[in-house]
């Protein structure tokens, strides 16, 4: 018997200080079984950091064709495309051929850093890809929760999550390319 996703139920309120944008969402994000909590709370994170009223997440990790999060405009048209972790030259090749805007958000250094050793020079073709590591300070996993009433402040590229009990998560980004 396959394992179903685990669903958690995100009360996200957002203060985009770089981007002049607030507002509240109520999210329910579907984890995988292969996914880490720490890499679910990264989507968290890229979603606070692009938020606006089309972006969604998408069946990323299962469907090969999709990416984690998807802002498409009312015409169909991918203006932003989000991956994490680290993507194969040809999907991204096919991202950056399907939207206007590409971002990967790398968040495991060591592994990342490899993958961009290997990788960095071939991707740098690409006009419309962003590279960015994002780098949390503190255990990512540990906010993971069912339920979860979190607050995004956003300034100076830096996004501080603070759960409903005071613990804060602080992620940091270095753009790669």
């Amino acid at each position: 018997m396959a394992l179903g996703a685990t669903i958690y139920k995100v009360s996200l309120s957002i203060s985009d200080l770089d981007r002049h944008f607030y507002h509240d969402f109520d999210l329910t994000v579907a984890r995988h079984p292969s996914e880490t909590e720490e890499r679910m709370m990264m989507r968290l994170a890229a979603f606070a950091l692009h938020a606006d009223e089309r972006l969604t997440f998408t069946k990323g990790i299962v469907q090969e064709d999709e990416p984690d999060l998807r802002n498409t405009d009312y015409d169909g048209t991918i203006r932003l495309w989000i991956d994490l972790g680290q993507p194969d030259e040809k999907r991204i090749r096919k991202a950056c051929g399907r939207a206007d805007e590409v971002i990967i958000y790398t968040y495991s250094r060591r592994a990342a850093d490899a993958w961009w050793r290997q990788n960095g020079s071939k991707l740098a073709r690409f006009g419309n890809l962003k590279v960015i590591q994002l780098d949390a300070q503190g255990d990512a996993e540990t906010f993971a929760e069912r339920s979860m009433q979190l607050q995004a402040l956003i300034q100076d590229g830096e996004l501080l999550l603070t759960d409903e009990r005071d613990r804060q998560l602080k992620i940091t980004r270095e753009s790669w390319a």
